[in-house]
């Protein structure tokens, strides 16, 4: 089990929610989601010396994948 979804475990165990960042289309760990890197600091976590604020500069989203 990775580290991700150990915490994710956790968090439906606590019924704590993870903290969602304003790019992420879903908490991290939800089937059918994926990382992806942040569309306005493009990865680096940072824009103007400050941390994004879609990323909360972590430099990645979670955005949905595939779909039908």
């Amino acid at each position: 089990m990775t580290k991700t979804q150990t915490t994710n475990a956790q968090d439906a165990r606590t019924g704590i929610q993870p903290t969602l960042n304003p790019g992420d289309e879903a908490p991290p760990g939800t089937m059918g989601t994926g990382e992806d890197v942040c569309p306005d600091c493009h990865g680096k976590g940072r824009i103007d010396g400050a941390p994004c604020a879609t990323c909360g500069g972590s430099g990645t989203i979670t955005r949905a994948i595939g779909g039908a």
